[in-house]
């Protein structure tokens, strides 16, 4: 039988467990499990069997090929050294199996090339300027911060609900960019997280070490100057605005009202004794936590047009989470926290939108799910 301890790792961590738990519920040693996990052994059928049960994972899991997970330091977590070790393992290993689901899908689609700009050393504003200049974009509202990552070959996923500890996080993988957001916030709150990821990918590639307070906030100047250039707040926005003129002009710039008080606040159209007294309106009208005039989620382009074609091809999502031999609900939710609509039975029914450009791949048919021979970049496309 075939047996990969890397993977049985990454499912315990996926799941949060230490292996003394895991041991508890299978009915095992943890000298038996560390030695499962260190390769020293092969567990028996009848052993697998238990431990995928209490993980919630396909038994075919276990076997294959290592899956690559990303690593701590190239990951963009904020605030890690409060962020609990279990939870900061759980995101990473939804990380690993999203790193196999896009390569599923890249061996069946090209996708937009990579155009993200690696300005280390370059001031965060700058930097934001510089880019929306190089994308065409001026002093214009973005309008969709998840359509704009995709078209310049951002790998977008969602985090699940058991995530509200992680903001969003981001990483380089080789030459291919990775943004992971958490939908359970706000929409005006996912498209500043964009952002800043936008802004580590840009700013800090390449670092082999965890980035500190010093990178979260070159990110979050990035992120603000992104969404709210200088140039087009000072043209709109008045000196000394109200709480119902700041919620009037969020919908401009599709943030929050307290990510505009902020910027309205650091280019002097508000005073110190004006930007708190936004923040006490806001508590006092019941927007601690949620949002004035929300506006609707941003959700991906590219992923809904895969699922389409390969449903097109007769290929499921089931069938998809099937051949990587992943549950069901992990691929739910890397997958559908970013698509619009989903119907009972895996059949998601939407009317794809103008997206980024995708090729699919020659031979990538439903009927034949599993991985093509070959790197899918040279073959012929339809």
């Amino acid at each position: 039988m075939d047996f990969t301890p890397s993977r049985l790792v990454l499912a315990r961590k996926r799941r949060g467990l230490t292996k003394k738990e895991l041991a508890t519920r299978a009915g095992l040693s943890v000298r038996i499990l560390t030695s499962y996990e260190a390769g020293e052994k092969v567990p028996s059928l009848l052993s697998l069997r238990k431990i995928a049960q209490v993980l919630a994972f396909p038994i075919g899991f276990f076997s294959g090929r290592d899956l690559e997970e990303p690593p701590v330091w190239g990951a963009s977590f904020r605030a890690l050294s409060r962020l609990p070790a279990h939870k900061r393992d759980q995101a990473l290993g939804a990380g690993a199996l999203a790193l196999a689901i896009d390569d599923w899908i890249a061996e069946r689609f090209d996708r937009p090339d990579v155009s993200i700009p690696r300005l280390r050393g370059v001031d965060p504003e700058t930097a934001a300027l510089a880019l929306r200049t190089e994308w065409g974009v001026g002093e214009r509202p973005v309008k969709n911060m998840v359509k704009m990552l995709e078209l310049h070959g951002v790998r977008v996923f969602s985090l699940a609900e058991e995530y509200a500890e992680v903001n969003a996080f981001s990483f380089w993988r080789s030459e291919t960019p990775y943004v992971f957001l958490n939908t359970m916030k706000t929409a005006e709150k996912s498209r500043m997280d964009a952002a800043h990821e936008l802004g580590h990918l840009v700013l800090h590639w390449g670092h082999e070490t965890p980035r500190g307070r010093v990178y979260e906030q070159e990110a979050e100047t990035f992120a603000s100057t992104f969404l709210m250039p200088r140039g087009s707040v000072l043209a709109n926005a008045p000196r000394g605005a109200s709480l119902d003129q700041i919620i009037h002009l969020k919908l401009t710039w599709k943030v929050s009202a307290a990510a505009l008080a902020h910027r309205m606040h650091g280019l002097g159209l508000l005073t110190e004794w004006q930007y708190r007294q936004i923040f006490i309106s806001l508590a006092q009208r019941g927007f601690s936590k949620s949002e004035p005039e929300e506006m609707p989620r941003e959700v991906s382009e590219v992923l809904p047009r895969v699922l389409a074609v390969m449903r097109g091809e007769g290929v499921t999502p089931a069938a998809i989470a099937a051949d990587l031999s992943i549950p069901r609900e992990e691929f739910d939710q890397l997958v559908f926290g970013l698509v619009m609509t989903q119907v009972a039975g895996g059949g998601e029914q939407s009317t794809p939108p103008r997206a980024p450009q995708l090729t699919l791949v020659t031979g990538a048919s439903a009927n034949a799910p599993t991985r093509p021979s070959g790197p899918a970049r040279n073959a012929p496309r339809r």
